[in-house]
Parts: C-alpha cells; structure tokens; sequence
C-alpha cells in the first residue's frame, strides 16, 4: 500500500510517494491565524500534483510552523484528507536530522527561509536550538541575511551608512510591509546579498560573517549539549547552504569548536520524512506525534 512523506518549509511543501517516487509541491508555510488551513491546502495541492489516490496506509511529515497546540488534531485532519491509516507529525528539524544523520547521532543545522538545530546524543536524548522564529530567532537564516541586507540598503540611500552595491537594487524594502509573504520576500534578498560578498563589497561580505558566526554559536551550543569529549559530526543543510556553499560553510567551519566535524549529510529533510514513513520512529520516536484510525 501507499506511503507518503512530506517536507513542508517556508518556501514550498514538497511530497513524494513511496515506492513509487512520484512527487509533488504546494506552497510553503505561511504565518496567520489561518496558516493550518494553508498547510492543509498546500499538502492537498502536492497530493493532487502527485495524483495520490485510494487509502494511504502512512504518512510521514516534518512541518516549518509545527501546531504544537495542536498536533494531534492536526494530524488527525492530515489523516482525513489522505484517507491514511496512520500519520507520524513532527517538526521539520526532525526529518532534517533524519534525512542527514541516518545513524542518529550529532547536529544538524538546517537553514532556508528560517534556521533551526537539532542535537541528539547517543543515549537518544534531544536539545533544539533556535527555530524562533524571524521575530525572535533563526539567527544566521536567509530571512536573517536578506532582512540584514535591506536594513543596509534603506541606511545606504539614506546616506546613514556606507555605500553598498546592495542599494543597486531596483527593490523598496518599504514596500515589503504590504506583502502577504512578508518573511519568504525578504529570505529572497539573501542570494542578493551572497552575490555581491562574492564580488567584493565589504558591506555584504559583513552580513555573510555576521550570519557565519551566528550560525557556528548555534552549533557551539548543540555540541555542547552532547556528553563526552569526542568529535560530534554536524551536517548543515536547507537552501541556504545548498545555494552559499563554501562562501557561507568556510567561515562557519572556521568559528567552529574543535569538537565539531563538518560532515556532509546523506540526504536532505524529504529523505528524512521517508525515513519516518518507512521504518521505525527509533531516535525520534518522542519527537513524534502519532495518528491512527
């Protein structure tokens, strides 16, 4: 029988069907009062985009803007609307570390739209760090880069901060305030901002270390979490990284620990969710909410 695993991010949600490995997308989180309702339209559009059809016996999915009030309904909703058996919710960072790390053990750093890490330890014990939101968190995040990027732009043009080809953009951050997609509009200016760091402009090039050592803190503080002196393996993963490369992972690798080992991940957050709807929920078994009918 069918099973179905779900990555649902900032920028879009993307489903795969097991085993046949048909795939689809919706759109991504969106926050607001009505964001479930969102999340539901957006798993619809990527079931159907995928052509999922009849009783689904799991699925398996890892959310940006996880309902922890209420996940259980949630599920259960997930559950109604794929005619599934049984649903396992959890957080995104879950089947980031999942699709990364298969033997479940280290940090995973896991960076798009917003920034969240993930540390477990041997023991199966657990810490999350950061995925505060664009408000309050996700140092280091493309929102984070893009939003320090336009605050330079709005200072370069105001002539309260040094000049920057950044301000070359034909873009008005002002304009942004109206936007419905506020958060993914100003995470879009980051590879603006990459771009003109790789070209040699000192103000952008600023913004990228600035997000280097945000990012290398966050992973200090996993490792930290984690017992023993040995080295712990830390994969960094999402759109961020896969879009930056060594412009972003080299300074990052310098500010590291010494415990800390860069290590590449095996798969990304949807092989994760795969993982979860394959097999046993084993490491994460207590970061999962389950649904059966």
């Amino acid at each position: 029988m069918t099973r179905i695993a779900i990555d649902g991010g900032q920028s879009a949600l993307r489903l795969r069907v097991l085993p046949s490995g048909r795939t689809g997308e919706g759109p991504g989180y969106t926050h607001g009062p009505d964001a479930l309702h969102r999340m539901l339209d957006a798993i619809r559009t990527a079931a159907t985009a995928a052509d999922v059809t009849g009783p689904v016996e799991l699925v398996a999915l890892g959310l940006t803007g996880y309902p922890q009030a209420s996940a259980e309904a949630f599920a259960a909703d997930v559950g109604e609307l794929l005619d599934a058996d049984e649903v396992r919710l959890t957080q995104d960072m879950v089947t980031a570390h999942a699709g990364a790390l298969p033997d479940g053990y280290g940090v995973v750093v896991a960076a798009g739209t917003g920034l969240v890490c993930l540390a477990v330890d041997r023991d199966g014990t657990w810490r999350k760090l950061d995925g505060h939101g664009y408000l309050f968190g996700d140092a280091g995040s493309a929102f984070a880069i893009g939003r320090a990027g336009l605050v330079a732009v709005q200072r370069a043009r105001d002539g309260r901060g040094p000049v920057t080809k950044l301000a070359d953009t034909a873009l008005d951050p002002v304009t942004l305030y109206r936007s419905s997609t506020l958060v993914d509009d100003v995470a879009r200016f980051a590879p603006e901002v990459l771009r003109c760091a790789a070209e040699g402009d000192p103000v952008a090039h600023e913004v990228v270390v600035r997000a280097a050592e945000d990012i290398a803190e966050t992973i200090g503080a996993a490792v930290a979490q984690l017992a023993g002196e040995g080295p712990v393996p830390v994969a960094c993963v999402g759109g961020l990284f896969a879009g930056a490369g060594e412009q972003l992972l080299a300074p990052v690798r310098d500010a590291l620990p010494s415990r800390a080992r860069l290590t590449p991940a095996a798969g990304n957050s949807l092989d994760g969710a795969e993982r979860l709807a394959t097999g046993p929920a084993g490491t994460y078994a207590d970061l999962i909410v389950t649904h059966r009918r």
